[in-house]
């Protein structure tokens, strides 16, 4: 036993037993970038665990057949490490909705992204939803929230797509693809038990009065919620209560940083992952997701949001515009979903500049939540948050510009056609 116990504490030692603490990874090339610039980063290299800081930079370098080849770095990151990921659980409900869509056209071939989607009800809390009077048609469709989820981050639109793709379905599916660091567990802004969440609405699909595919309401009868409870912050505001508990984050749902940034690969670069990881999309998608994840609210002609003054193109693009309000260069496209609640807030981003022939991905997460109370609404995204991701955006890109590429990328793949050329 004593023989067992000497061995045991050598290799403990030796650094080569995986610990707890192990679970945490930072590059010092990342580590590096950060320290040169305190006068940016100062208070969250002082505190980053109080600031809950997880990052992922992915450099992509091109061969001479223009094939990418991808090195991250990263800060912070712990896969299992939980964070609230707010909107950006929104991007994996149009994915798997345009795939639904591909799979359902085998035997319902006139079905399309665009066909009107005719949300029901039939259970507690449910709602119904058949017209839209911001689309071309006045009538919603998975395309139509697709475009609202990637524009202005709908919550309606996000809840929608996840009643279509069912609870069950949408998690099996991404585990079985390997994004195993996911959980989607509820809809966004509306009050549900867990059970409420489990059902989801029926769907009709219809085109000139004539239903082309009609999905009953259904219900999951699996668990996907965590073996051990998730408590995070000092308290919480229950109706005008403080409740000075930690506020219980178990049923809610997840979807790890490394998770998120393999998803956008997967998406940007679907011939660089492997297979299984991939979404069954066509051709005509990805331009789809290329357009509107890229497309900013000034370009957009249905929804209209150019008439609406609060929004401009940082609204959804946080990495190196979020802290201003002016326009975005015309060179510059980042290809994104952002997410921001409970005082998290977080980018998921592929970003180019075509002049200089830049790119790379970067993913980030922050808390901002100085006083640890939750649904009090003082999170301090104006003073940490967004100025912590601009900053990062900036610095980083600072970076990818001066780094030697081996080839020049051809980056015509993403460029595209947007609703108004500007």
């Amino acid at each position: 036993m004593q023989s067992f116990i000497k061995v045991l504490s050598a290799i403990l030692f030796a650094g080569l037993f995986p610990i707890v603490a192990a679970a945490q990874k930072t590059d010092k090339l990342l580590s590096d970038l950060l320290r040169k610039n305190p006068e940016l980063f100062g208070p969250i290299l002082q505190d980053p665990a109080k600031y809950d800081v997880q990052i992922i930079y992915t450099q992509i370098n091109r061969d001479p057949q223009n094939r990418p080849v991808f090195r991250s770095y990263y800060y912070r990151y712990d896969r299992k490490r939980y964070f609230y990921p707010a909107s950006t659980v929104k991007f994996p409900a149009v994915l798997l909705s345009l795939e639904k869509i591909n799979e359902l056209k085998a035997k319902y071939p006139a079905l399309t992204p665009n066909t009107p989607m005719l949300t029901d009800s039939a259970y507690a809390r449910q709602t119904a939803a058949d017209k839209d009077p911001s689309s071309a048609s006045g009538l919603p469709s998975v395309a139509h929230y697709a475009k609202k989820i990637f524009l202005v981050s709908s919550n309606e639109a996000f809840n929608r797509l996840y009643e279509f793709i069912g609870q069950c379905d949408f998690n099996n599916r991404l585990q079985q693809k390997g994004y195993r660091d996911t959980r989607m567990l509820h809809r966004l802004s509306v009050s549900m038990t867990a059970d409420q969440n489990r059902h989801t609405n029926p769907v009709r699909f219809v085109e000139n009065g004539q239903t082309i595919y009609a999905q009953p309401a259904q219900v999951c009868a699996e668990s996907f919620t965590p073996d051990s409870s998730i408590r995070r912050g000092a308290g919480f505001m229950r109706n005008d209560s403080l409740i000075r508990q930690p506020f219980d984050f178990t049923e809610k749902n997840a979807f790890a940083l490394g998770d998120q940034q393999e998803m956008l690969r997967a998406v940007m670069f679907p011939e660089a992952v492997p297979a299984k990881r991939r979404f069954n999309l066509t051709t005509d998608d990805y331009r789809f997701l290329y357009q509107y994840m890229s497309q900013l609210p000034r370009e957009t002609t249905y929804p209209n949001y150019g008439a609406d003054t609060s929004l401009h193109d940082s609204s959804g693009k946080f990495f190196m515009f979020g802290d201003n309000k002016g326009k975005i260069p015309q060179n510059i496209r980042i290809f994104n979903k952002i997410g921001g609640a409970y005082g998290y807030l977080l980018d998921n981003a592929y970003i180019v500049d075509f002049d200089k022939g830049v790119e790379f991905m970067l993913s980030a997460v922050i808390y901002c939540n100085s006083d640890g109370i939750f649904n009090d609404d003082k999170y301090d995204y104006n003073t940490i948050g967004y100025p912590f991701l601009a900053n990062l955006g900036r610095v980083v890109y600072d970076y990818d510009v001066k780094r030697k590429r081996p080839e020049r990328p051809d980056l015509r793949k993403f460029m595209v056609t947007y609703d108004k050329q500007q």
